[in-house]
Protein backbone atom coordinates (compact mmCIF):
# COMPACT_ATOMS: atom_id res chain seq x y z
CA UNK A 1 0.00 0.00 0.00
CA UNK A 2 1.40 3.39 -0.99
CA UNK A 3 0.64 6.65 0.80
CA UNK A 4 1.07 9.83 -1.20
CA UNK A 5 1.92 13.04 0.65
CA UNK A 6 1.62 16.37 -1.06
CA UNK A 7 4.07 19.10 -0.10
CA UNK A 8 4.12 22.80 -0.92
CA UNK A 9 5.81 23.79 -4.14
CA UNK A 10 8.96 25.81 -3.46
CA UNK A 11 7.94 28.23 -6.21
CA UNK A 12 4.55 29.00 -4.66
CA UNK A 13 4.66 32.18 -2.60
CA UNK A 14 2.04 33.05 -0.02
CA UNK A 15 0.69 35.87 -2.22
CA UNK A 16 0.16 33.55 -5.20
CA UNK A 17 -2.11 31.22 -3.24
CA UNK A 18 -5.86 31.31 -3.58
CA UNK A 19 -7.57 32.88 -0.57
CA UNK A 20 -8.96 29.54 0.67
CA UNK A 21 -5.38 28.25 1.10
CA UNK A 22 -3.74 31.53 2.06
CA UNK A 23 -6.11 32.09 5.00
CA UNK A 24 -6.52 28.46 6.04
CA UNK A 25 -6.58 28.34 9.87
CA UNK A 26 -3.40 26.97 11.46
CA UNK A 27 -4.38 26.97 15.15
CA UNK A 28 -7.54 26.59 17.20
CA UNK A 29 -7.70 30.38 17.68
CA UNK A 30 -7.85 30.92 13.91
CA UNK A 31 -11.06 28.88 13.56
CA UNK A 32 -14.39 30.72 13.35
CA UNK A 33 -17.82 29.43 14.31
CA UNK A 34 -16.60 26.39 16.28
CA UNK A 35 -15.04 27.90 19.42
CA UNK A 36 -16.73 25.47 21.83
CA UNK A 37 -15.49 22.39 19.93
CA UNK A 38 -11.99 23.85 19.65
CA UNK A 39 -11.87 24.57 23.39
CA UNK A 40 -13.12 21.08 24.26
CA UNK A 41 -10.49 19.32 22.13
CA UNK A 42 -7.65 21.59 23.26
CA UNK A 43 -8.48 21.01 26.94
CA UNK A 44 -8.58 17.22 26.45
CA UNK A 45 -5.11 17.31 24.82
CA UNK A 46 -3.78 19.60 27.54
CA UNK A 47 -4.72 17.16 30.32
CA UNK A 48 -3.60 14.17 28.21
CA UNK A 49 -7.10 12.67 27.86
CA UNK A 50 -7.65 12.94 24.13
CA UNK A 51 -9.82 10.37 22.33
CA UNK A 52 -8.48 7.38 20.38
CA UNK A 53 -10.47 8.47 17.32
CA UNK A 54 -12.08 11.75 16.28
CA UNK A 55 -14.96 12.09 13.81
CA UNK A 56 -15.69 15.48 12.20
CA UNK A 57 -18.93 15.83 10.21
CA UNK A 58 -20.57 18.70 8.35
CA UNK A 59 -21.22 20.27 4.95
CA UNK A 60 -18.50 20.90 2.37
CA UNK A 61 -15.98 23.64 3.13
CA UNK A 62 -16.89 23.93 6.81
CA UNK A 63 -13.38 23.04 8.09
CA UNK A 64 -13.34 19.28 8.69
CA UNK A 65 -9.90 18.56 7.19
CA UNK A 66 -8.53 21.82 8.61
CA UNK A 67 -9.76 20.78 12.06
CA UNK A 68 -8.14 17.37 11.60
CA UNK A 69 -4.74 18.93 10.81
CA UNK A 70 -4.97 21.34 13.73
CA UNK A 71 -5.77 18.43 16.09
CA UNK A 72 -2.81 16.50 14.64
CA UNK A 73 -0.57 19.51 15.26
CA UNK A 74 -1.90 19.92 18.80
CA UNK A 75 -1.14 16.26 19.57
CA UNK A 76 2.43 16.38 18.21
CA UNK A 77 3.47 20.02 18.69
CA UNK A 78 6.56 20.55 20.86
CA UNK A 79 4.90 23.65 22.33
CA UNK A 80 1.36 22.26 22.67
CA UNK A 81 0.96 23.26 26.30
CA UNK A 82 1.97 26.81 25.39
CA UNK A 83 -0.96 27.03 22.93
CA UNK A 84 0.37 25.48 19.73
CA UNK A 85 3.26 27.00 17.89
CA UNK A 86 3.58 30.45 19.22
CA UNK A 87 7.14 29.27 18.79
CA UNK A 88 7.45 27.43 15.47
CA UNK A 89 8.38 23.74 15.48
CA UNK A 90 9.20 21.24 12.72
CA UNK A 91 6.16 19.08 13.40
CA UNK A 92 3.57 21.82 12.79
CA UNK A 93 5.12 23.09 9.57
CA UNK A 94 5.35 19.58 8.10
CA UNK A 95 1.78 18.69 9.14
CA UNK A 96 0.47 21.92 7.58
CA UNK A 97 2.28 21.00 4.34
CA UNK A 98 1.06 17.36 4.43
CA UNK A 99 4.65 16.13 4.51
CA UNK A 100 5.01 14.76 8.06
CA UNK A 101 6.28 11.17 8.16
CA UNK A 102 4.06 10.20 11.11
CA UNK A 103 0.88 12.02 10.06
CA UNK A 104 -0.66 10.33 7.02
CA UNK A 105 -3.60 11.83 5.11
CA UNK A 106 -5.62 9.22 3.22
CA UNK A 107 -8.40 9.77 0.71
CA UNK A 108 -11.01 7.09 1.43
CA UNK A 109 -12.53 7.59 -2.02
CA UNK A 110 -9.47 5.95 -3.60
CA UNK A 111 -8.65 3.56 -0.72
CA UNK A 112 -12.01 1.89 -0.15
CA UNK A 113 -11.21 -1.82 0.05
CA UNK A 114 -10.61 -4.12 3.00
CA UNK A 115 -7.09 -4.90 1.74
CA UNK A 116 -6.19 -1.20 1.92
CA UNK A 117 -7.38 -1.01 5.52
CA UNK A 118 -5.52 -4.23 6.47
CA UNK A 119 -2.29 -2.73 5.15
CA UNK A 120 -3.06 0.42 7.10
CA UNK A 121 -3.53 -1.59 10.31
CA UNK A 122 -0.32 -3.50 9.62
CA UNK A 123 1.51 -0.19 9.14
CA UNK A 124 0.06 1.12 12.41
CA UNK A 125 1.91 -1.57 14.42
CA UNK A 126 5.14 0.39 14.08
CA UNK A 127 5.60 3.29 16.53
CA UNK A 128 6.09 6.85 15.28
CA UNK A 129 9.49 7.76 13.90
CA UNK A 130 9.94 11.32 15.18
CA UNK A 131 6.65 12.49 16.72
CA UNK A 132 4.75 11.62 19.88
CA UNK A 133 1.78 10.10 18.01
CA UNK A 134 1.27 8.33 14.71
CA UNK A 135 -1.91 9.84 13.24
CA UNK A 136 -4.09 8.67 10.33
CA UNK A 137 -6.34 11.36 8.85
CA UNK A 138 -8.98 9.67 6.65
CA UNK A 139 -11.01 12.10 4.53
CA UNK A 140 -14.51 11.15 3.24
CA UNK A 141 -14.38 8.09 5.47
CA UNK A 142 -17.96 7.13 4.52
CA UNK A 143 -16.56 5.86 1.19
CA UNK A 144 -14.93 2.85 2.86
CA UNK A 145 -16.58 -0.51 2.20
CA UNK A 146 -18.49 -2.41 4.87
CA UNK A 147 -15.69 -4.99 5.10
CA UNK A 148 -13.13 -2.20 5.49
CA UNK A 149 -15.08 -0.69 8.39
CA UNK A 150 -15.32 -4.10 10.07
CA UNK A 151 -11.55 -4.52 9.77
CA UNK A 152 -11.07 -1.18 11.56
CA UNK A 153 -13.34 -1.89 14.52
CA UNK A 154 -10.92 -3.65 16.87
CA UNK A 155 -8.07 -1.23 16.21
CA UNK A 156 -10.38 1.75 16.78
CA UNK A 157 -11.54 0.47 20.16
CA UNK A 158 -8.13 -0.53 21.56
CA UNK A 159 -5.39 1.15 19.52
CA UNK A 160 -1.74 1.34 20.68
CA UNK A 161 -1.07 4.33 22.93
CA UNK A 162 0.87 6.08 20.18
CA UNK A 163 -1.90 5.76 17.52
CA UNK A 164 -4.75 8.21 16.76
CA UNK A 165 -7.41 8.21 14.04
CA UNK A 166 -9.08 11.38 12.72
CA UNK A 167 -12.04 10.90 10.36
CA UNK A 168 -13.82 13.52 8.23
CA UNK A 169 -17.08 13.03 6.34
CA UNK A 170 -19.95 14.90 4.72
CA UNK A 171 -22.31 11.90 5.00
CA UNK A 172 -22.18 10.57 8.53
CA UNK A 173 -25.32 8.43 8.00
CA UNK A 174 -23.33 6.12 5.72
CA UNK A 175 -20.89 5.25 8.51
CA UNK A 176 -21.83 2.14 10.56
CA UNK A 177 -23.03 2.98 14.06
CA UNK A 178 -20.46 0.54 15.46
CA UNK A 179 -17.70 2.78 14.08
CA UNK A 180 -19.33 6.04 15.22
CA UNK A 181 -19.68 4.69 18.77
CA UNK A 182 -15.91 4.18 18.94
CA UNK A 183 -15.18 7.80 17.94
CA UNK A 184 -15.48 11.15 19.66
CA UNK A 185 -17.93 12.82 17.29
CA UNK A 186 -18.03 16.55 16.52
CA UNK A 187 -20.73 18.02 14.24
CA UNK A 188 -19.47 21.21 12.61
CA UNK A 189 -22.46 23.46 11.92
CA UNK A 190 -22.69 26.13 9.23
CA UNK A 191 -20.88 29.31 10.16
CA UNK A 192 -23.31 32.08 11.11
CA UNK A 193 -23.75 34.81 8.53
CA UNK A 194 -22.63 37.61 10.84
CA UNK A 195 -19.40 35.82 11.81
CA UNK A 196 -18.63 34.98 8.19
CA UNK A 197 -19.26 38.59 7.17
CA UNK A 198 -16.76 39.92 9.74
CA UNK A 199 -14.22 37.27 8.69
CA UNK A 200 -14.47 38.20 4.98
CA UNK A 201 -14.42 41.92 5.79
CA UNK A 202 -11.11 41.50 7.65
CA UNK A 203 -9.65 39.57 4.71
CA UNK A 204 -10.57 42.35 2.25
CA UNK A 205 -8.78 44.81 4.54
CA UNK A 206 -5.66 42.61 4.65
CA UNK A 207 -5.79 42.23 0.86
CA UNK A 208 -6.24 46.02 0.52
CA UNK A 209 -9.40 45.61 -1.53
CA UNK A 210 -12.35 47.99 -1.30
CA UNK A 211 -15.40 45.73 -1.32
CA UNK A 212 -18.87 47.08 -0.54
CA UNK A 213 -20.59 45.57 2.50
CA UNK A 214 -23.60 44.55 0.37
CA UNK A 215 -21.26 42.65 -1.97
CA UNK A 216 -19.78 40.78 1.00
CA UNK A 217 -23.30 40.02 2.26
CA UNK A 218 -24.18 38.58 -1.15
CA UNK A 219 -21.09 36.32 -1.00
CA UNK A 220 -22.07 35.21 2.51
CA UNK A 221 -25.59 34.35 1.30
CA UNK A 222 -24.33 32.38 -1.73
CA UNK A 223 -21.79 30.45 0.38
CA UNK A 224 -24.59 28.98 2.59
CA UNK A 225 -22.37 28.91 5.67
CA UNK A 226 -19.35 27.28 3.99
CA UNK A 227 -16.11 29.14 4.73
CA UNK A 228 -14.23 27.65 1.76
CA UNK A 229 -17.08 28.54 -0.63
CA UNK A 230 -17.14 32.09 0.75
CA UNK A 231 -13.38 32.52 0.25
CA UNK A 232 -13.54 31.04 -3.26
CA UNK A 233 -16.39 33.40 -4.22
CA UNK A 234 -14.54 36.38 -2.77
CA UNK A 235 -11.41 35.36 -4.67
CA UNK A 236 -13.39 35.09 -7.90
CA UNK A 237 -15.06 38.47 -7.36
CA UNK A 238 -11.78 40.26 -6.63
CA UNK A 239 -10.05 38.74 -9.66
CA UNK A 240 -13.01 39.50 -11.96
CA UNK A 241 -13.08 43.15 -10.91
CA UNK A 242 -10.84 45.40 -13.01
CA UNK A 243 -10.11 47.75 -10.14
CA UNK A 244 -9.28 47.34 -6.45
CA UNK A 245 -12.92 48.07 -5.60
CA UNK A 246 -15.94 45.79 -5.90
CA UNK A 247 -19.47 47.17 -5.91
CA UNK A 248 -22.67 45.26 -5.18
CA UNK A 249 -23.91 45.64 -8.78
CA UNK A 250 -20.64 44.20 -10.10
CA UNK A 251 -20.89 41.23 -7.71
CA UNK A 252 -24.43 40.54 -8.93
CA UNK A 253 -23.23 40.38 -12.54
CA UNK A 254 -20.23 38.19 -11.67
CA UNK A 255 -22.32 35.60 -9.84
CA UNK A 256 -25.38 35.84 -12.10
CA UNK A 257 -27.50 36.78 -9.10
CA UNK A 258 -30.93 38.30 -9.65
CA UNK A 259 -32.20 40.81 -7.12
CA UNK A 260 -35.20 39.84 -4.99
CA UNK A 261 -36.96 42.96 -6.27
CA UNK A 262 -37.30 41.32 -9.72
CA UNK A 263 -39.18 38.38 -8.20
CA UNK A 264 -41.31 40.68 -6.04
CA UNK A 265 -42.33 42.66 -9.12
CA UNK A 266 -43.11 39.41 -10.97
CA UNK A 267 -45.35 38.25 -8.12
CA UNK A 268 -47.27 41.53 -8.25
CA UNK A 269 -47.81 41.14 -12.01
CA UNK A 270 -49.05 37.56 -11.52
CA UNK A 271 -51.74 38.74 -9.10
CA UNK A 272 -52.81 41.43 -11.56
CA UNK A 273 -53.27 38.69 -14.18
CA UNK A 274 -51.35 40.30 -17.06
CA UNK A 275 -50.02 37.28 -18.98
CA UNK A 276 -48.09 39.34 -21.53
CA UNK A 277 -46.18 41.24 -18.84
CA UNK A 278 -45.51 38.00 -16.94
CA UNK A 279 -43.86 36.31 -19.93
CA UNK A 280 -41.91 39.46 -20.85
CA UNK A 281 -40.65 39.86 -17.27
CA UNK A 282 -39.55 36.23 -17.01
CA UNK A 283 -37.78 36.27 -20.38
CA UNK A 284 -35.71 39.24 -19.24
CA UNK A 285 -34.65 37.20 -16.19
CA UNK A 286 -33.87 34.20 -18.39
CA UNK A 287 -31.83 36.34 -20.80
CA UNK A 288 -29.79 37.65 -17.86
CA UNK A 289 -28.50 34.09 -17.37
CA UNK A 290 -30.70 32.55 -14.67
CA UNK A 291 -31.51 28.84 -15.13
CA UNK A 292 -35.15 27.63 -14.88
CA UNK A 293 -34.34 25.34 -11.95
CA UNK A 294 -32.63 28.18 -10.05
CA UNK A 295 -35.50 30.52 -10.92
CA UNK A 296 -38.07 28.19 -9.30
CA UNK A 297 -35.95 27.85 -6.15
CA UNK A 298 -35.57 31.62 -5.87
CA UNK A 299 -39.31 32.04 -6.52
CA UNK A 300 -40.01 29.66 -3.62
CA UNK A 301 -37.76 31.77 -1.40
CA UNK A 302 -39.71 34.93 -2.25
CA UNK A 303 -43.02 33.15 -1.53
CA UNK A 304 -41.60 32.13 1.86
CA UNK A 305 -40.60 35.71 2.68
CA UNK A 306 -43.98 37.16 1.62
CA UNK A 307 -45.84 34.58 3.74
CA UNK A 308 -43.61 34.88 6.83
CA UNK A 309 -42.27 38.45 6.67
CA UNK A 310 -43.93 39.34 9.99
CA UNK A 311 -41.69 36.76 11.73
CA UNK A 312 -38.46 37.85 10.02
CA UNK A 313 -36.18 40.56 11.36
CA UNK A 314 -34.18 42.51 8.81
CA UNK A 315 -30.57 42.79 9.92
CA UNK A 316 -28.26 40.78 12.16
CA UNK A 317 -27.85 37.30 10.72
CA UNK A 318 -30.38 37.84 7.91
CA UNK A 319 -28.48 38.71 4.73
CA UNK A 320 -31.20 37.46 2.38
CA UNK A 321 -33.06 40.78 2.12
CA UNK A 322 -31.84 44.34 1.77
CA UNK A 323 -33.82 47.22 3.30
CA UNK A 324 -35.64 48.07 0.05
CA UNK A 325 -36.76 44.47 -0.60
CA UNK A 326 -37.82 44.09 3.03
CA UNK A 327 -40.15 47.11 2.73
CA UNK A 328 -41.58 45.93 -0.61
CA UNK A 329 -42.33 42.43 0.72
CA UNK A 330 -43.86 43.83 3.92
CA UNK A 331 -46.20 45.99 1.84
CA UNK A 332 -47.07 43.18 -0.60
CA UNK A 333 -47.80 40.66 2.17
CA UNK A 334 -50.61 42.88 3.46
CA UNK A 335 -52.36 42.75 0.07
CA UNK A 336 -52.12 39.02 -0.67
CA UNK A 337 -54.27 36.23 0.71
CA UNK A 338 -52.04 33.71 2.59
CA UNK A 339 -54.10 30.84 1.13
CA UNK A 340 -53.01 31.85 -2.37
CA UNK A 341 -49.37 31.86 -1.30
CA UNK A 342 -49.66 28.35 0.13
CA UNK A 343 -51.29 27.17 -3.10
CA UNK A 344 -48.48 28.81 -5.12
CA UNK A 345 -45.92 27.09 -2.88
CA UNK A 346 -47.40 23.64 -3.53
CA UNK A 347 -47.69 24.25 -7.26
CA UNK A 348 -44.07 25.49 -7.48
CA UNK A 349 -42.82 22.37 -5.70
CA UNK A 350 -44.82 20.22 -8.12
CA UNK A 351 -43.26 22.06 -11.08
CA UNK A 352 -39.76 21.58 -9.64
CA UNK A 353 -40.33 17.82 -9.59
CA UNK A 354 -41.43 17.87 -13.24
CA UNK A 355 -38.70 20.16 -14.60
CA UNK A 356 -36.36 17.34 -15.60
CA UNK A 357 -39.10 15.52 -17.51
CA UNK A 358 -39.47 18.08 -20.31
CA UNK A 359 -36.90 18.71 -23.04
CA UNK A 360 -37.09 22.51 -22.66
CA UNK A 361 -37.48 23.54 -18.97
CA UNK A 362 -37.76 27.18 -20.02
CA UNK A 363 -41.13 26.54 -21.68
CA UNK A 364 -42.33 24.68 -18.59
CA UNK A 365 -41.58 27.70 -16.39
CA UNK A 366 -43.41 30.07 -18.75
CA UNK A 367 -46.53 27.88 -18.67
CA UNK A 368 -46.15 27.53 -14.90
CA UNK A 369 -46.26 31.32 -14.46
CA UNK A 370 -49.34 31.61 -16.68
CA UNK A 371 -51.07 28.84 -14.72
CA UNK A 372 -50.48 30.75 -11.48
CA UNK A 373 -52.77 33.53 -12.70
CA UNK A 374 -55.62 30.99 -12.91
CA UNK A 375 -54.95 29.58 -9.45
CA UNK A 376 -55.43 32.83 -7.56
CA UNK A 377 -58.75 33.86 -6.06
CA UNK A 378 -60.70 36.80 -7.49
CA UNK A 379 -59.92 39.33 -4.77
CA UNK A 380 -56.48 38.22 -3.63
CA UNK A 381 -55.02 41.71 -4.08
CA UNK A 382 -57.14 43.96 -1.94
CA UNK A 383 -56.15 47.38 -3.21
CA UNK A 384 -58.68 50.20 -3.18
CA UNK A 385 -58.52 50.86 -6.91
CA UNK A 386 -59.47 47.29 -7.84
CA UNK A 387 -62.28 47.28 -5.27
CA UNK A 388 -63.72 50.41 -6.86
CA UNK A 389 -63.57 48.81 -10.31
CA UNK A 390 -65.32 45.69 -8.99
CA UNK A 391 -68.25 47.88 -7.90
CA UNK A 392 -68.43 49.76 -11.18
CA UNK A 393 -70.49 48.50 -14.09
CA UNK A 394 -68.13 47.82 -16.97
CA UNK A 395 -70.78 48.98 -19.45
CA UNK A 396 -70.69 52.55 -18.08
CA UNK A 397 -66.91 52.99 -18.36
CA UNK A 398 -65.38 54.97 -21.21
CA UNK A 399 -62.11 53.05 -21.68
CA UNK A 400 -60.58 55.69 -23.94
CA UNK A 401 -61.11 58.73 -21.71
CA UNK A 402 -61.58 57.72 -18.11
CA UNK A 403 -58.91 55.15 -17.12
CA UNK A 404 -55.20 54.55 -17.57
CA UNK A 405 -53.43 51.43 -18.79
CA UNK A 406 -53.13 49.92 -15.31
CA UNK A 407 -56.88 50.19 -14.81
CA UNK A 408 -57.44 48.54 -18.21
CA UNK A 409 -55.35 45.59 -17.14
CA UNK A 410 -57.31 45.34 -13.90
CA UNK A 411 -60.62 45.44 -15.79
CA UNK A 412 -59.42 42.66 -18.09
CA UNK A 413 -58.57 40.67 -15.02
CA UNK A 414 -62.01 41.23 -13.48
CA UNK A 415 -63.69 40.28 -16.77
CA UNK A 416 -61.69 37.07 -16.95
CA UNK A 417 -62.65 36.21 -13.38
CA UNK A 418 -66.33 36.91 -14.04
CA UNK A 419 -66.26 34.56 -17.04
CA UNK A 420 -64.81 31.88 -14.82
CA UNK A 421 -67.62 32.35 -12.31
CA UNK A 422 -70.22 31.99 -15.06
CA UNK A 423 -68.65 28.70 -16.11
CA UNK A 424 -68.75 27.28 -12.60
CA UNK A 425 -71.11 24.39 -12.12
CA UNK A 426 -73.72 24.58 -9.39
CA UNK A 427 -72.25 21.41 -7.84
CA UNK A 428 -70.38 22.10 -4.63
CA UNK A 429 -67.66 19.82 -3.25
CA UNK A 430 -66.27 21.30 -0.04
CA UNK A 431 -64.80 18.28 1.72
CA UNK A 432 -63.99 14.60 1.35
CA UNK A 433 -67.48 13.53 2.45
CA UNK A 434 -69.02 15.64 -0.34
CA UNK A 435 -66.64 14.06 -2.84
CA UNK A 436 -67.49 10.52 -1.77
CA UNK A 437 -71.19 11.36 -1.90
CA UNK A 438 -70.74 12.79 -5.42
CA UNK A 439 -68.97 9.61 -6.56
CA UNK A 440 -71.93 7.60 -5.26
CA UNK A 441 -74.48 9.81 -7.01
CA UNK A 442 -72.54 9.69 -10.29
CA UNK A 443 -72.14 5.90 -9.91
CA UNK A 444 -68.34 6.11 -9.87
CA UNK A 445 -68.00 3.18 -7.47
CA UNK A 446 -64.35 2.53 -8.24
CA UNK A 447 -63.35 6.06 -7.20
CA UNK A 448 -65.65 5.85 -4.16
CA UNK A 449 -63.95 2.62 -3.07
CA UNK A 450 -60.46 4.13 -3.45
CA UNK A 451 -61.41 7.27 -1.50
CA UNK A 452 -62.93 5.26 1.34
CA UNK A 453 -60.31 2.52 1.64
CA UNK A 454 -56.91 3.59 0.27
CA UNK A 455 -56.72 7.37 0.74
CA UNK A 456 -55.68 9.36 3.83
CA UNK A 457 -56.71 13.01 3.64
CA UNK A 458 -54.07 15.66 4.53
CA UNK A 459 -55.91 18.80 3.39
CA UNK A 460 -58.95 19.77 1.30
CA UNK A 461 -59.49 23.43 0.28
CA UNK A 462 -59.86 25.75 -2.72
CA UNK A 463 -59.95 22.98 -5.32
CA UNK A 464 -56.71 21.63 -3.86
CA UNK A 465 -56.66 18.08 -2.44
CA UNK A 466 -53.56 16.80 -0.65
CA UNK A 467 -53.48 13.11 0.24
CA UNK A 468 -51.29 10.26 1.38
CA UNK A 469 -52.09 6.69 0.35
CA UNK A 470 -51.32 3.01 0.88
CA UNK A 471 -49.82 0.49 -1.55
CA UNK A 472 -53.25 -0.65 -2.74
CA UNK A 473 -54.18 2.66 -4.40
CA UNK A 474 -54.82 2.28 -8.12
CA UNK A 475 -52.13 3.91 -10.29
CA UNK A 476 -54.69 5.75 -12.41
CA UNK A 477 -56.55 7.16 -9.39
CA UNK A 478 -55.29 10.76 -9.68
CA UNK A 479 -55.85 10.90 -13.43
CA UNK A 480 -59.38 9.44 -13.17
CA UNK A 481 -60.39 11.65 -10.25
CA UNK A 482 -59.03 14.81 -11.93
CA UNK A 483 -61.01 14.11 -15.09
CA UNK A 484 -64.24 13.46 -13.18
CA UNK A 485 -63.84 16.56 -11.02
CA UNK A 486 -63.41 18.68 -14.14
CA UNK A 487 -66.51 17.07 -15.72
CA UNK A 488 -68.57 17.72 -12.61
CA UNK A 489 -67.38 21.22 -11.62
CA UNK A 490 -65.89 22.63 -14.87
CA UNK A 491 -62.81 23.62 -12.85
CA UNK A 492 -59.29 22.23 -12.74
CA UNK A 493 -58.47 20.64 -9.39
CA UNK A 494 -54.94 20.21 -8.03
CA UNK A 495 -54.39 16.76 -6.48
CA UNK A 496 -51.02 16.29 -4.81
CA UNK A 497 -49.33 13.64 -2.70
CA UNK A 498 -47.88 14.39 0.73
CA UNK A 499 -45.28 12.71 2.93
CA UNK A 500 -47.49 13.46 5.95
CA UNK A 501 -49.51 10.58 7.33
CA UNK A 502 -52.85 12.39 7.06
CA UNK A 503 -56.18 11.38 8.59
CA UNK A 504 -57.26 7.76 8.84
CA UNK A 505 -59.24 6.38 5.91
CA UNK A 506 -63.04 6.60 5.86
CA UNK A 507 -63.19 2.82 6.18
CA UNK A 508 -61.10 2.90 9.37
CA UNK A 509 -63.27 5.69 10.78
CA UNK A 510 -66.41 3.61 10.17
CA UNK A 511 -64.80 0.54 11.74
CA UNK A 512 -63.95 2.51 14.88
CA UNK A 513 -67.50 3.84 15.16
CA UNK A 514 -68.84 0.34 14.56
CA UNK A 515 -66.70 -1.14 17.35
CA UNK A 516 -67.79 1.67 19.66
CA UNK A 517 -71.48 0.99 18.96
CA UNK A 518 -70.99 -2.75 19.50
CA UNK A 519 -69.20 -2.16 22.79
CA UNK A 520 -71.94 0.19 24.02
CA UNK A 521 -74.69 -2.26 23.11
CA UNK A 522 -72.85 -5.19 24.73
CA UNK A 523 -72.94 -3.32 28.03
CA UNK A 524 -76.69 -2.63 27.76
CA UNK A 525 -79.34 -4.53 29.73
CA UNK A 526 -81.08 -5.55 26.51
CA UNK A 527 -78.01 -7.49 25.32
CA UNK A 528 -77.48 -9.02 28.78
CA UNK A 529 -81.06 -10.35 28.71
CA UNK A 530 -80.42 -11.86 25.28
CA UNK A 531 -77.35 -13.66 26.64
CA UNK A 532 -79.46 -15.32 29.29
CA UNK A 533 -81.70 -16.79 26.61
CA UNK A 534 -78.95 -17.43 24.01
CA UNK A 535 -75.59 -17.85 25.81
CA UNK A 536 -73.65 -18.49 22.54
CA UNK A 537 -74.83 -15.33 20.85
CA UNK A 538 -72.13 -13.08 19.28
CA UNK A 539 -72.73 -9.49 18.24
CA UNK A 540 -71.06 -8.79 14.85
CA UNK A 541 -72.82 -5.65 13.57
CA UNK A 542 -75.33 -2.95 14.46
CA UNK A 543 -77.56 -0.99 12.14
CA UNK A 544 -79.17 2.05 13.71
CA UNK A 545 -82.63 3.14 12.67
CA UNK A 546 -83.08 6.89 13.09
CA UNK A 547 -86.69 7.04 11.80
Amino acid sequence: MSFFQVGRSPNMTNNSKVLALKYRPQTFKDLIGHEEIATSIYNSIKINRSANAFLFTGIRGIGKTTFARIVAKALNCENALENICKKKCNHCDQIANSSHIDVLEIDAASKTGVDDVRELIEFSRYPPTVAKFKIFIIDEVHMLSKQAFNALLKTLEEPPKYLKFIFATTEVKKIPITVISRCQRYDLSRVKSEELFVYLKNITIKEKKDVEDNAIKLIVKLSEGSVRDALSLLDRAIISSNENSLKFEDAQKIFGYVNKSAYIELLEIIFLGDEEKIIDHYRKLYDSGIEPNLFLNDFLEVLYFVKNISYIENGGNNFSLNDSDYKKITSLSKKIDPNALLLFWEFTLKTLKEINIVANPNLLVEMFLVQLTYLKEKNVIKNDQQNKINKTSLKNIDLKNNINKDAINQIKNVTQEEKKIEKKNTLEINNLEDLIKMCFEKKEMKLKYELENNVNLVSFSNMNIEISFNDKLNKSFVKDLSEKLYDWTKNRWLISFSKEKGEMSEKDKKNILKKKDIKEYESSNEFKNLLKVLPDIELIDIEKNYD
